[in-house]
């Protein structure tokens, strides 16, 4: 039986560790107080840190997303077990930052996750067909509408994609922001994860 209500799940950038987004856990530990935070280092290397899939030459190619489901999954179900919610998924959020925020969203709309939220920052929808298996996951998307790295059409895309198939998301696209978390879009995540994991 898990000691806390809730878990969030943050999935890191490429070239990033677990470690580096967990300041944003700690900013929001007072405002969720029943909830845990777990933040693993992807399992692929990269000459910077971790990666979730391989982006050299072409970073969308689906099959390299594909590829890389596995890997995710058995990482993803090593924490949901540690932290002790494998009977409880509709208890935990994925909360993701650019690579992290695509396996994030490939995660719910294959219909492999069926968990309580997603958080995608500055992410995209991987081409594919999307299933209907988890559209009980709301999604809150949130993208600066400066950022360079993955142009904020993206989110405007996967969230009519998503809305398309039944899910409940919300779009946030942000002035001035490029390809980051901005205290204005954790503060959104925030109450967005308030609402959904309450």
């Amino acid at each position: 039986m898990p000691s806390k209500s809730s878990l969030v799940i943050f999935l890191h950038g490429i070239g990033a560790s677990g470690a580096q987004v967990m300041p944003l856990a700690a900013s929001w530990r007072s405002s969720l107080p029943n909830t845990c935070f777990a933040a693993p280092d992807a399992p692929l290397p990269h000459r910077y840190g971790h990666q979730w899939f391989i982006a050299e030459g072409n970073p969308l190619d689906p099959t390299r997303i594909r590829t890389a489901r596995e890997a995710f999954d058995a990482l993803m179900n090593d924490v949901v077990r540690a932290e002790g919610f494998a009977d409880a998924l509709a208890r935990i959020a994925f909360v993701g930052l650019s690579q992290g925020a695509i396996v994030a969203l490939d995660a719910v709309a294959s219909g492999r996750w069926r968990i309580g939220a997603a958080v995608s920052f500055a992410g995209l929808l991987p081409p594919q067909q999307i299933s209907s298996a988890s559209r009980d996951t709301p999604v809150l998307l949130v993208h600066g509408q400066r950022d360079t790295t993955i142009p904020a059409t993206a989110s405007t895309l996967a969230a009519a994609q998503l809305g398309a198939a039944g899910f409940k998301v919300e779009l946030d696209i942000e002035p001035g922001v490029g390809h980051t978390i901005s205290s204005s879009g954790a503060e959104r995540a925030l109450t967005f994860l308030k609402q959904t994991l309450a």
